[in-house]
This record gives structure tokens, C-alpha cells and sequence, in this order.
């Protein structure tokens, strides 16, 4: 590849991190202001996982994440005026507003769902990596889990079906030292690593901030997974910059830790490799601004649409009365 080429593949992985960036900002000053119901959980400072793994799949690959989705379905392509709607509760959301932050879903790109739960998109993307394997889709299911799920036996037993059946399953962990309020290692004993090897996994570690790094990993990961060889296990270290949930005051972390979080940030490492490449500082700022306009139209289309109605809320849940009876 020339030094062209991934001059403007490092661009579009920037773009995609840009978005993600914009959009969480904005949605910690729409969740101040109340307009977003329910809890958040937000990925600031691990957008480079989500831009680096959504740029190895392909239109017939599958995702589940977790409730820190928001960066991973974004990423994926999801339309940014109905991500806003169905995040502030609007009837026009891609869910109608049933979802919200931690249920957003589009089949229709492939993604699942988040999950609330722990641990639990795990084997949902199992389940889809067995079907990409049965139909021959030459597809890939895309799980992404944080360390806080790596006690979790669902986690394990997954591993242990993946392997048997050989289900082109990615298993993407961002391990951002947090497992909600207790650093990582007070919660796990093992290593990731290790717990790959017992079931004969393939596993990498790279650096969670370097978006090219994540997307190579990923590549490489890809092209196992669409060879027949088996799952395969990666693991991106980076950091969490905001709570646990939006409005998480951290005593539990240290103020060192917290000060020096911007020496980690993926989109000004980005920024920086982009400029050193000859990249135009005023085409990186143009880029940052189109993405801003987009996300206040966004914002303000999903001001304007109506909410839920009530008589609405069983629907898709229950079956009618004289269809059961038929």
C-alpha cells in the first residue's frame, strides 16, 4: 500500500473516531440538560477499538455489544439521526424508542443489540458466528465484551463452543483497566491470554489507542476467522476517560490516573500520525466540522419527532388475544 493510500485510510479511520468523539460529547450535554432518559455509559478515549475492529467487516458480518456501545455501533455504519432518536426516546428511533442507550439495534447492519447485562452479546454472537458457519456467509460475528466480563462463565463457555464447532467468531475485549468501579485485576485472577490458550484460541494484545494497530489486528483476525481456523481472541488495552455511567464521580480512581488520561488520547495520536503523513491541517479541521453540523441536525431532528405513544409500548411483545386463540 502506498504512503498515499494509508494516508487516507488512517483519514477515514480518524473520521469514523471524530464521530463517535462528537457524538458522546454531545450526548454528556443533552444528558445534563435531561433530555436523555435512563442511564449512559460512555466511550470516550476507546473510540479506536470500535473504528479499528468495524473497519475489517464486511456488509454480511454480525455484532453484539455491550452497554458501553454507543462508539461500536457507530462505527458500523448506524444512521446518526436515528442513533439520536432512539437514544433521547423518540417514536422515530431505529428501535422506536423502546431500546434506548443500552438496547440500540439494527439488523439491518448486522448489529444485535447492546446488552445490560454483563457478559451476555457473548452468545448471542456465538449464535450468529454458528449461523454465518452453517449458511456459508463467509461472514464473521463480532462480540465486544470489557474486562468486567472476563469472570463471567458465560465468557468460558463460549470460548469452549467456538472452539469445537470452529465458528468464525471475534471475541474483542477492551480491557480499559475498570470493571466498573474495581480495577481489573482485583476481580480477575487469570489472564485473558491464558484463558485463550486452555481452549486453544487464537489471541493478540495490541494497544487499544492506536487505531491502526486495532484495525490490522483486526484484518489479520478477519482472514483467519473467513479461512475456517477457528475463533480467535483480541485484546485492546486502552482507557475509560468519563464514570462508569455518565454522572459517576470516581472517587474510586486516582487523580494522577485521571490528569494524565489525555497523553492516551487515540484521535490527537491519530491527528498527530495524519500530520507528520503531510495531511492538511485545514482538511482534518473541515472533517471535524461537517461531523458537527451533522450531529446538531441530528440532535435537533430527534428534538422535533414525537414520543412514544403509551397504547404502543406492548407492541412486538404480546400476541393479540384473537391471534392466540387462531
Amino acid at each position: 500500500m502506498s504512503s498515499q493510500d494509508q494516508t487516507a485510510e488512517l483519514l477515514a479511520l480518524y473520521g469514523r473516531m471524530a464521530l463517535i468523539r462528537q457524538v458522546e460529547q454531545a450526548l454528556t450535554r443533552l444528558f445534563a440538560n435531561s433530555e436523555v432518559p435512563g442511564f449512559i455509559h460512555l466511550s470516550i478515549g476507546q473510540e479506536a477499538v470500535a473504528a479499528g475492529v468495524a473497519s475489517a467487516m464486511q456488509p454480511q458480518d454480525t455484532l453484539a455489544t455491550t452497554h458501553r456501545g454507543h462508539g461500536h455501533v457507530l462505527a458500523r455504519g448506524m444512521d446518526v439521526g436515528g442513533f439520536f432518536k432512539e437514544i433521547m426516546g423518540r417514536a422515530g428511533g431505529l428501535c422506536q424508542g423502546r431500546g434506548g442507550s443500552m438496547h440500540v439495534a439494527d439488523l439491518g447492519l448486522g448489529i444485535l443489540g447492546a446488552n445490560g447485562i454483563v457478559g451476555a452479546g457473548i452468545p448471542i454472537a456465538l449464535g450468529s458466528a454458528m449461523a454465518h458457519a452453517i449458511r456459508g456467509t463467509q461472514g464473521m460475528a463480532v462480540a465486544f465484551f470489557g474486562d468486567g466480563a472476563m469472570a463471567e462463565g458465560v465468557l468460558h463457555e463460549s470460548l469452549n463452543m467456538a472452539a469445537l464447532y470452529r465458528s468464525p467468531l471475534l471475541l474483542v475485549c477492551e480491557n480499559n483497566g475498570w470493571s466498573e468501579f474495581s480495577p481489573t485485576e482485583r476481580q480477575f485472577a487469570a489472564r485473558l491470554s491464558a484463558l485463550a490458550a486452555a481452549f486453544g484460541v487464537h489471541y493478540q494484545q495490541v494497544d487499544g489507542n492506536d487505531v491502526q494497530a486495532v484495525a490490522g489486528a483486526a484484518a489479520l483476525a478477519a482472514a483467519r476467522l473467513r479461512a475456517g481456523q477457528g475463533p480467535s481472541v483480541l485484546e485492546c488495552v486502552t482507557h475509560r476517560v468519563r464514570g462508569h455511567f455518565e454522572g459517576d464521580a470516581q472517587k474510586y480512581r486516582d487523580a494522577d490516573e485521571i490528569s494524565g488520561l489525555d497523553a492516551h488520547d487515540p484521535l490527537a495520536r491519530a491527528r498527530q500520525t495524519l500530520l507528520a503523513a503531510g495531511a492538511a491541517e485545514a482538511g482534518i479541521g473541515a472533517l471535524d466540522a461537517r461531523i458537527a453540523a451533522q450531529i446538531e441536525a441530528a440532535i435537533e431532528a430527534a428534538r422535533a419527532d414525537a414520543l412514544p405513544a403509551f397504547e404502543a409500548a406492548v407492541a412486538d411483545v404480546y400476541t393479540p388475544h384473537e391471534e392466540a386463540r387462531a
